[in-house]
Protein backbone atom coordinates (compact mmCIF):
# COMPACT_ATOMS: atom_id res chain seq x y z
CA UNK A 1 0.00 0.00 0.00
CA UNK A 2 1.21 3.65 -0.90
CA UNK A 3 -0.03 7.19 0.53
CA UNK A 4 -0.65 9.27 -2.62
CA UNK A 5 -1.12 13.13 -1.46
CA UNK A 6 -3.06 15.36 -3.64
CA UNK A 7 -4.45 19.05 -2.59
CA UNK A 8 -4.01 18.40 1.18
CA UNK A 9 -5.43 15.08 1.01
CA UNK A 10 -4.00 11.59 1.45
CA UNK A 11 -5.10 8.56 -0.53
CA UNK A 12 -4.12 5.10 -0.35
CA UNK A 13 -3.75 3.41 -3.36
CA UNK A 14 -2.21 -0.86 -3.61
CA UNK A 15 1.08 -0.74 -4.89
CA UNK A 16 -0.17 -3.51 -7.58
CA UNK A 17 -2.80 -0.56 -8.46
CA UNK A 18 -0.65 2.34 -8.63
CA UNK A 19 1.84 0.39 -11.11
CA UNK A 20 -0.61 -1.07 -13.31
CA UNK A 21 -2.41 2.26 -13.81
CA UNK A 22 -0.76 5.45 -13.22
CA UNK A 23 -2.45 7.20 -16.09
CA UNK A 24 -6.01 6.68 -14.94
CA UNK A 25 -4.78 7.51 -11.32
CA UNK A 26 -3.59 10.24 -12.85
CA UNK A 27 -7.09 11.15 -13.92
CA UNK A 28 -9.47 10.51 -11.42
CA UNK A 29 -7.00 12.40 -8.80
CA UNK A 30 -7.42 15.69 -11.14
CA UNK A 31 -11.50 14.97 -12.37
CA UNK A 32 -13.32 17.49 -10.70
CA UNK A 33 -16.57 15.63 -10.89
CA UNK A 34 -15.43 13.84 -7.82
CA UNK A 35 -15.31 14.41 -4.55
CA UNK A 36 -12.29 13.35 -2.24
CA UNK A 37 -14.28 10.55 -0.55
CA UNK A 38 -14.84 9.06 -4.27
CA UNK A 39 -11.29 9.09 -5.58
CA UNK A 40 -10.42 6.83 -2.37
CA UNK A 41 -13.82 4.50 -3.38
CA UNK A 42 -12.73 3.95 -6.85
CA UNK A 43 -8.98 3.24 -5.58
CA UNK A 44 -10.19 0.66 -3.34
CA UNK A 45 -12.49 -1.33 -5.90
CA UNK A 46 -10.17 -0.79 -8.91
CA UNK A 47 -8.43 -4.39 -7.76
CA UNK A 48 -11.73 -6.41 -8.04
CA UNK A 49 -12.78 -4.29 -11.55
CA UNK A 50 -12.19 -6.03 -14.58
CA UNK A 51 -10.11 -4.99 -17.52
CA UNK A 52 -13.42 -3.70 -18.98
CA UNK A 53 -14.46 -2.16 -16.23
CA UNK A 54 -11.19 -0.25 -15.61
CA UNK A 55 -10.73 0.59 -19.84
CA UNK A 56 -14.86 2.17 -19.02
CA UNK A 57 -13.35 4.17 -16.38
CA UNK A 58 -10.58 5.73 -18.40
CA UNK A 59 -12.34 5.94 -21.24
CA UNK A 60 -15.05 8.07 -19.08
CA UNK A 61 -12.51 10.21 -17.20
CA UNK A 62 -10.56 10.57 -20.63
CA UNK A 63 -13.82 11.83 -22.73
CA UNK A 64 -14.74 14.65 -19.43
CA UNK A 65 -11.18 15.93 -19.52
CA UNK A 66 -11.29 16.22 -23.59
CA UNK A 67 -15.00 18.23 -23.21
CA UNK A 68 -13.81 20.33 -20.10
CA UNK A 69 -10.59 21.39 -22.47
CA UNK A 70 -12.61 21.89 -25.54
CA UNK A 71 -15.01 24.31 -23.66
CA UNK A 72 -12.24 26.19 -22.02
CA UNK A 73 -10.93 27.02 -25.32
CA UNK A 74 -14.33 27.89 -26.71
CA UNK A 75 -14.90 29.57 -23.73
CA UNK A 76 -11.80 31.74 -23.66
CA UNK A 77 -11.91 32.70 -27.69
CA UNK A 78 -15.64 34.27 -26.94
CA UNK A 79 -13.97 35.69 -23.97
CA UNK A 80 -11.36 37.35 -25.85
CA UNK A 81 -13.82 37.98 -28.58
CA UNK A 82 -15.87 39.81 -26.16
CA UNK A 83 -13.36 41.88 -24.39
CA UNK A 84 -12.14 43.12 -28.13
CA UNK A 85 -15.57 44.19 -28.21
CA UNK A 86 -15.51 46.28 -25.28
CA UNK A 87 -12.05 47.50 -25.92
CA UNK A 88 -13.40 49.19 -29.25
CA UNK A 89 -16.36 50.62 -27.57
CA UNK A 90 -13.98 52.05 -25.16
CA UNK A 91 -11.87 53.27 -27.39
CA UNK A 92 -15.03 54.93 -29.14
CA UNK A 93 -16.25 56.66 -26.39
CA UNK A 94 -12.63 57.87 -24.64
CA UNK A 95 -12.77 59.95 -28.70
CA UNK A 96 -16.02 61.23 -28.09
CA UNK A 97 -15.06 62.55 -24.83
CA UNK A 98 -11.77 63.91 -26.50
CA UNK A 99 -13.86 65.20 -29.19
CA UNK A 100 -16.20 66.92 -26.42
CA UNK A 101 -13.58 68.17 -24.20
CA UNK A 102 -11.80 70.20 -27.31
CA UNK A 103 -14.90 71.52 -28.23
CA UNK A 104 -15.78 72.78 -25.16
CA UNK A 105 -11.79 74.48 -24.63
CA UNK A 106 -12.78 75.77 -28.27
CA UNK A 107 -15.59 77.15 -27.32
CA UNK A 108 -14.14 78.77 -23.98
CA UNK A 109 -11.31 80.28 -25.76
CA UNK A 110 -13.83 81.67 -27.71
CA UNK A 111 -15.92 83.29 -24.96
CA UNK A 112 -12.36 84.43 -22.89
CA UNK A 113 -11.28 85.83 -26.22
CA UNK A 114 -14.28 87.15 -27.72
CA UNK A 115 -15.75 87.21 -31.55
CA UNK A 116 -13.40 88.22 -34.03
CA UNK A 117 -16.08 89.86 -35.55
CA UNK A 118 -17.21 91.98 -32.73
CA UNK A 119 -13.39 92.78 -31.97
CA UNK A 120 -13.57 93.93 -35.00
CA UNK A 121 -16.66 96.12 -34.43
CA UNK A 122 -15.16 97.47 -31.71
CA UNK A 123 -12.26 98.74 -33.14
CA UNK A 124 -14.14 100.15 -36.14
CA UNK A 125 -16.61 102.19 -33.60
CA UNK A 126 -13.67 103.60 -32.02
Amino acid sequence: MADVKHNGKTFTIQDEIQAKYPELIKMILATESMDDDERQYWFDIMPSMTDAQIDRLFNILDTEKKKLEELEVKYQKEIKSLNEKHLIEWQEFQLKESKKKVADAKANDKAEDGDPDDVLKALNDL
